[in-house]
């Protein structure tokens, strides 16, 4: 196993350590434990949280170019890139829709905005199973690496509950606070980035089998 692949594995296990880690920490807190402290509006808990997001986010980006340096793309490591990627993302997308640890003012995602970039990603794996069928590759655009990029802002800023921004929008409404503003661009980047794929892709359905 090359080094890349291991950086890509060890995104997933951060991953599984960081949700096993925040949904421990939810029992404990309902069974009146544990109480996470603060600093001040970012509470403990999700502060690591950040902290390994952004540890795996940087695994992200050394894995394909240390691979492609030298040398060292594998059919493993083609596998397990968006898989990992996937995982990071979504998973903790799926946590952040939910409150967590009993605080009032703790910044969650919108879940409709779950909903559409999660099923922007089904369709758009959708789309290259088919075109992988036909003996085609479709290679990511300019717009979703833009929609990932959008994701990697949105996603910590919610990890702090919106700080810095927290010291005065802590009291507005979850759907209009700084964080949930980012959300929603990357949301649109996302719908975006779908639209222009199946524009330049469409013809994948109706084309024929490569020989």
């Amino acid at each position: 196993m090359n080094l890349p692949t291991k950086l890509t594995l060890s995104r997933i296990v951060i991953v599984v350590v960081m949700l096993i880690g925040l949904f421990t920490c939810d029992i404990l807190h309902e069974a009146g434990v544990l109480t996470m402290p603060t600093l001040g509006p970012v509470n403990v808990a999700y502060l690591i949280c950040f902290v390994l997001f952004i540890i795996a986010s940087i695994t992200d980006a050394l894995d394909g170019k240390i691979a492609r340096k030298y040398n060292l793309v594998t059919d493993m490591g083609k596998f397990l890139d968006p898989v990992a990627d996937k995982l990071l993302v979504n998973l903790t997308l799926i946590y952040l829709a939910l409150p967590h640890f009993g605080l009032a003012n703790q910044a969650t995602i919108p879940l409709f905005c779950v909903i559409i970039m999660i099923g922007r990603d089904l369709i758009i794996d959708a789309f290259r199973l088919a075109a992988a069928s036909k003996g085609s590759i479709l290679a990511a655009n300019i717009f979703g690496k833009l929609k990932t990029v959008f994701q990697m802002v949105a996603i910590p800023m919610v990890l702090l509950n919106s700080w810095p921004f927290a010291y005065f929008d802590a009291g507005w409404n979850n759907y209009l606070r700084i964080c949930n503003i980012a959300v929603y661009l990357a949301t649109a980047m996302s719908l975006l980035s779908l639209i222009i794929y199946l524009k330049q892709n469409w013809h994948i359905l109706t084309e024929e089998k490569q020989k």
